[in-house]
Order: C-alpha cells, then structure tokens, then sequence
C-alpha cells in the first residue's frame, strides 16, 4: 500500500509527538517534546533553542525549559527511534533501507566526537561531528529513523572527554561498517514489514568487504558500492557448492580492473530509458563474480554476487562501482535501487537547511542523540504526514 493511501487526513503535531514520545515518563517532559517539535517545524531559518523557544511559548524561561529538555532531562532516545520507525513504516511503502553518512560541521572542539575529517564530496578537511544514520527510503522520500555518533578513538580513549560529555560505558570507536550492520539489526528488531535490500555507499572507508560479509551473514540483500581495488574472483570460476581448500579459490581481481575485459563477453550489457524528463539513456554493465576465499574460515558456502557499473552517456568520470546480491535483479532496478542513495542525500540537505541538524547547542553525547531525533521525527512528519506535506518547514499557522 503507497503513502498517499495511508495519509488522507493530516495528524495534529501534538498527537504525532504524542505517540512517538508517549514512553517518556514525565508530564513536562511529554509537553517540552511537543513543543521542541512544533518548534522545529514552524521556526524559520536557524533553529536556535532560543529562537524555537520563542516560536513556541510566550514564557521567558521557555528557553531554559527547552535547553534542559535535551541535554539534561534524563530520557532514552531509543524508544521514540523505533516508535518513529514504526508510524514511518505504516505510511510510505519503503524501496530499501539506506544507510549514508552526515557530515555535521562544527565550529567549537569540545562537542562530543567533534574531530577533522577529509570530505571527499567538497575536497576539504572540516571540523565536524560525523553521524551514521539508517533511512526509510521510497521512490518519492527517504526518512531517517535511527543515527549513531562516530567516536573517534581520541575521544574514545580519553577518559576526561568521556566523562565530560557523558559517553555511556561501553560505546567506544569503531567502524563506520559496524556501525551500518548494527543500525541494520537495530531496524530489523522492530521492522513489521517485510525485508528490503540495504543500500549504502560507504566507499570512501576501508572496509567494504566486512560490510558485505556482515550483510551476508545476516541473509541481508544489498547493494553496496566498492572501490576500484575490492578484490572478486569472476563468475566463470565458481566450482560447485563449496570451496574446499586455499588454492581452490579462482582468479582474484580488482573489481576495476575487470572492467578492462568489457569486451571479452565477461559482461551483460543492458541500456536502462531515462526517466520522465530526462533524454539521457543509463548503460548497465553486470558480471556475475564470488568474494575470494577467506584464509583459516574453513568451509564456506559459494555465495554469487552480482557487481555491475552504471554509465551514462557523456560522462567522462569511470563509472561507479557496486556490488549487488540480487543477482537476478534487472538493470532498471538496480539503478533504482542506487538512486535511492540520492533521495537520501537530499533528505540529508534539507534537514540542514530547514529543520535544524546542524544546530544543536549541547556539548553531550546525549543531546546529540535527542537532538537527532527529534529532528529526525520533524522531517518525518512534514514528509509523510498527508500526500501533499510541504518538504520544507509548516507556517507558523499550521
């Protein structure tokens, strides 16, 4: 059943808050919720405390009230995550699940896992706080619905920092790929709808083939993009229905190299028509390959995947490079499956732009979180909540 379907009536913003938020226990905490949501929708450009304070309330500690609300009050994020997860399932009929990174760009270097990291999309080094986050994506929006915070281990390891920022024992540094499996399970706990395939793009780190041997384990199907040196063994190689031993393992290239044999039939070429609007045709090249042998893992079942790239005509950049275990999927659906990646970075664009990401005001890890959250609720609801929600901030008369 399709969004539109489900969403004839517009939900009040007090309701919706109160069904996301009905686990917290207090009174004044359900009411500060409501009103930092309100807030985020109807507050025009920066979303200061100060400024949702005043859209909201006429009190002048409302401000305070509000403040106290995400970096003190004590209330666990997780609940309101999956409640969010579950009214955003019954209202869009979801494509995949896309996990995608947000780089948060900070000024100060004291909030928590604030550090420098290079942004391969702008070419830079930026002060930033770097959240992974896992989306609800359809054909026409992609919502988040779960974040986690990467610590680096210089905040990991200070036991100062830790305290400073309230970093709970036992979350610590690790990578950007086990944060993406452990969002998935997270999702996959409270999911009531049928498994979609994960798509990510996490190519500028190191470790594709754990994400892809983590996604496997799980039954998970994917589509996961792969730098130019991940390593598959063609299909033609594969033997029967296990690999026995360290020398059965085939020919073991870099998946960028492979496509230098584009014409020794190694590929299925298959041209996918633009989309409504659009004149340029998409050329789909796919092979049929297997991930080489892991050394001191024993035996291990033969698992076929599909790698393929996208071309376009015109573009003079090599082609992106994904794996896929949707090995009988047709080129229009995974490029459709891809394109998803980009309705999230738009969703990740305008919760910059318009419903305050970037404006947390605490230094704790935390805030950060309900922060998150709560303007993860804010987009959710002006995306999903009647067919024709704005994508932006409601009127102040909403």
């Amino acid at each position: 059943m399709g969004t539109h379907a489900l969403t004839d009536a517009r939900t009040p913003v007090p309701m919706f808050a109160d069904r996301i938020f009905e686990h917290l226990p207090r009174t004044d905490q359900r009411r500060w919720a409501r009103a930092y949501l309100q807030g985020l929708l109807t507050t025009p450009g920066k979303k200061s405390v100060r400024r949702l304070a005043v859209a909201v309330s006429d009190s002048p500690t409302a401000s305070q009230s509000l403040h106290k609300f995400v970096n003190a009050s004590p209330w666990d994020w997780k609940p309101a995550r999956e409640e969010l997860a579950c009214w955003a399932e019954q209202r869009m009929s979801s494509q995949a699940w896309t996990v995608s990174l947000a780089v948060l760009r900070k000024r100060g270097e004291h909030s928590c896992g604030v550090h420098r990291r290079f942004v391969p999309s702008t070419g830079r080094s930026v002060t930033c706080q770097a959240g992974v986050g896992a989306f609800l994506a359809s054909p026409e929006a992609a919502v988040p619905v779960d974040w986690h915070l990467l610590l680096p281990g210089s905040w990991a390891k200070d036991a100062e920092r830790r305290n400073r920022t309230r970093i709970p024992d036992g979350v610590g540094a690790q990578s950007v790929e086990q944060h993406a499996l452990d969002l998935v399970d997270a999702l996959t706990a409270v999911s009531h709808t049928a498994p979609v395939p994960v798509v990510t793009d996490l190519c500028a780190f190191s470790g594709a083939s754990a994400l892809v041997n983590g996604l496997s384990q799980r039954e998970r199907d994917f589509v996961v993009a792969v730098p130019d040196g991940f390593k598959v063994v063609l299909g033609h190689h594969l033997r029967a229905q296990h690999r026995h031993g360290p020398d059965d393992h085939g020919m073991a290239v870099t998946a960028r190299s492979l496509f230098q044999f584009e014409a020794a039939g190694l590929f299925q070429v298959e041209t996918v028509p633009p989309d409504p609007g659009q004149t340029q045709h998409t050329t789909v090249l796919t092979s049929l390959v297997h991930l080489p042998l892991v050394p001191s893992t024993g035996l291990q079942p033969v698992r076929t995947y599909q790698l393929f790239a996208i071309r376009s005509k015109g573009d003079r950049h090599p082609p992106r490079l994904w794996l896929t275990s949707l090995t009988r999927a047709r080129a229009e659906e995974m490029l459709a499956l891809v394109r998803t990646l980009s309705r999230t970075a738009e969703s990740v664009q305008r919760m910059k732009e318009d419903f305050g990401l970037l404006d947390f005001e605490g230094r704790s890890y935390p805030g950060w979180h309900r922060h998150m959250t709560l303007v993860s609720a804010a987009y959710a609801y002006s995306r999903l909540n009647h067919p024709d929600a704005p994508a932006g901030p409601l009127s102040a008369a909403a």
